[in-house]
């Protein structure tokens, strides 16, 4: 255990060793156990976990003590062209209260010009504290819902109904890559996250062991690819997730979205999964209120603060 006069130091670095992967890795499991949920997003994890340089991300690393202990990691993205650069951030359990959260942070401001999104996942008191420290303002709220998929509670699943014209298939990877990314891009142009995914990001979530193509629907009118719900299952959390539910522009406002997402929670139920969750933003009023019908109800809610612009 270090002391608080403990020498600190941060340093920013565009690759990780495999040693330092390790580090980051042991010290996000730690937290994860401590906070009851992920410090770092999944798409962090997988910047993290890729070993090799990806552009405009960065790594940010506070180590204390002679021997340079690892107590804090922050990730920052700089990838978007138009919004600040985005960071999530987190302090090791035994590290905190010695104020390396505050360090991290201001390295983070200083890094990006004051010019800075932080993500507060779960929204805990002492990150909302931090945000107010480094002058941060609350700009988005990230809903987790969850409803139950088996059991005497669990509403009940109504039949996907379809538009007309509307079949629905599984993903065939490698086949699919494409038009998937397309139909991505557009239905998400709103979204620089999601919209923004590239082959290489798709890639990355294919080589991941939660991936299964069977739970991967595609809606087809015309030949043509025009929406799409891809699940996905949390085997440890024994949870199955809505994790992207897309559609094409020109194909809004038909019922499709809702067909997708029953066709999807319909599989995880099969699967045995007893609930289901997934992420919706709080102010997506439209969406919120098509899962709540669905019988979702928000478990909690992830927060991201930015500088005044």
């Amino acid at each position: 255990m270090t002391s608080p006069l403990s020498p600190r130091q941060i340093d920013t670095l565009d690759r990780l060793t495999p040693a330092q992967v390790d580090a980051v890795t042991a010290l996000l499991s730690a937290a994860s156990d401590a906070d009851g949920q992920h410090a770092v997003s999944e798409q962090g994890r997988l910047h993290l976990r890729s070993g090799e340089p990806r552009p405009g991300i960065l790594h940010l690393l506070l180590t204390v003590g002679d021997d340079g202990e690892l107590a804090g990691y922050a990730q920052l993205d700089g990838s978007e062209l138009v919004e600040p650069p985005a960071a999530e951030l987190v302090i090791h359990p035994a590290h905190r209260g010695r104020g390396h959260g505050r360090a991290l942070g201001s390295a983070l401001l200083a890094a990006t010009g004051k010019r800075l999104r932080v993500w507060a996942h779960g929204g805990h008191a002492s990150a909302r504290h931090l945000a107010q420290v480094l002058g941060l303002t609350l700009f988005r709220e990230l809903r987790q819902m969850r409803r139950p998929l088996t059991g005497p509670n669990a509403p009940e699943l109504p039949e996907p109904v379809l538009p007309p014209g509307v079949t629905v298939r599984t993903f065939v990877p490698g086949q699919d890559d494409a038009a998937w990314l397309a139909v991505n891009a557009e239905a998400f142009a709103h979204h620089p996250e999601q919209g923004s995914l590239t082959q290489r990001d798709l890639d990355d979530r294919k080589a991941e062991a939660w991936f299964d193509p069977e739970g991967f629907f595609l809606a087809e009118k015309d030949g043509e690819l025009v929406g799409f719900h891809w699940t996905k299952e949390h085997a440890e959390e024994d949870l199955g997730e809505v994790y992207v539910v897309g559609v094409r522009p020109g194909a809004q406002g038909g019922g499709l979205g809702k067909a997708l997402t029953v066709t999807g929670l319909r599989h995880l139920a099969a699967r045995g999964r007893p609930t289901a969750m997934l992420y919706v933003d709080g102010d997506n009023k439209a969406a919120v209120t098509v899962y709540e019908r669905l019988g979702f109800t928000t478990h909690e809610t992830d927060l991201m603060y930015r500088t005044e612009l």
